[in-house]
C-alpha cells in the first residue's frame, strides 16, 4: 500500500464511540480502530469480564481501547459515556449496540417492542443528540442493522422494525448533517456467529441457512464487518453518505432461500 492510501485508512490521532464494543461485532470494530491509530471509548452495558478481557488484549497490542460501562436504554448511561469521552472532539461514533425480544406475534408484547426499540433506535437518536456538539469536523457517525430491516425474518419482528427505523432515521440524519461535516451510514452484515447468535434456539438452523444462501457456503466473518466498518470511519469513505453498506458475501442475493427450511 502506497502512502497515499495509506493515509486515506490510518486513524492515528482520531477518537470514536462504539457502543456495544466490547464483544462481538462491536469487540472487533473497537479492535480494528484501535489498531488503525484511533482512541475508542467501547461501551458496554453489563459484561464486565468482557469489558475486562478487552482491555488486556488491547494493553497486550499496545492500542488505545477504554471500556466504559454505561446502559443506553436508561437515564444516565449518554451521561456516563460523555464523561467517558471527555471535552476532547469526537471523530465518530459507532452504533453497534443492540437488543430485542425474538418471537412470534402472538407472544410479542407492546413492552417488548419499547425495550427493543429504546436501545436499537431512541439511544442512537439522543447519542447523535448529545454528541453533536462534540464532534469534529468532518465525522462520521455509523449505524449496525440488519437484514430484517428490509426482508421477513422468522421471529425477527421487533428487532427488524426497529432496524428498518434505524436506517430510515440515517438517512434523515444523512440529509440534514451533511452540511455541518458530519457523515451517517449504516453497515448491514451477515449472520456472524456471535454469543448474542448463539443463545437464541433456532441459532444452529439459522447458521446452516446462511451458509446454504452464501455463494462460498460461510457465513460473515467478524473481520469482513470490523474492516467495512473501519472504511466507512475512515477518509476513504468521504464521499459516501446516507447509504447502507451491506457485509454478507452475496448471500442476500439469494433472499428466496429464506423461506426455504433446509
Amino acid at each position: 500500500m502506497n502512502a497515499a492510501l495509506e493515509r486515506l485508512f490510518a486513524l492515528d490521532g482520531r477518537r470514536f464511540l462504539v457502543t456495544g464494543g466490547t464483544r462481538g461485532i462491536g469487540g472487533a470494530i473497537a479492535r480494528q480502530l484501535g489498531r488503525a491509530g484511533a482512541h475508542v471509548v467501547a461501551g458496554y452495558v453489563r459484561n464486565d469480564a468482557a469489558a475486562e478481557a478487552l482491555a488486556a488484549a488491547a494493553k497486550a497490542e499496545e492500542i488505545d481501547i477504554q471500556p466504559c460501562r454505561a446502559d443506553l436504554s436508561r437515564p444516565g448511561g449518554i451521561g456516563r459515556l460523555l464523561e467517558a469521552i471527555g471535552e476532547k472532539p469526537l471523530d465518530g461514533l459507532v452504533h453497534a449496540a443492540a437488543t430485542g425480544v425474538h418471537g412470534s406475534l402472538d407472544k410479542l408484547t407492546a413492552r417488548h417492542l419499547d425495550f427493543t426499540f429504546a436501545l436499537n433506535v431512541r439511544a442512537f437518536f439522543e447519542l447523535v443528540q448529545a454528541l453533536r456538539p462534540r464532534l469534529a469536523r468532518p465525522a462520521t457517525l455509523v449505524a449496525l442493522s440488519s437484514e430484517g430491516a428490509v426482508h421477513a425474518v422468522p421471529h425477527y419482528a421487533l428487532v427488524g422494525a426497529s432496524k428498518g427505523a434505524l436506517e430510515s432515521l440515517c438517512r434523515h440524519l444523512a440529509v440534514e448533517l451533511a452540511r455541518d461535516g458530519i457523515r451517517v451510514n449504516v453497515l448491514s452484515p451477515g449472520i456472524v456467529e456471535t454469543d448474542a447468535w448463539k443463545v437464541l434456539p433456532e441459532a444452529e438452523g439459522r447458521f446452516a441457512e446462511e451458509r446454504h444462501r452464501h455463494p462460498e457456503g460461510r457465513l460473515t466473518t467478524l473481520d469482513e464487518v470490523a474492516v467495512a466498518a473501519h472504511f466507512l470511519c475512515s477518509p476513504a469513505s468521504a464521499g459516501i453518505n446516507g447509504h447502507t453498506l451491506v457485509v454478507d458475501g452475496g448471500a442476500r442475493l439469494n433472499h428466496p432461500a429464506l423461506g426455504e427450511r433446509k
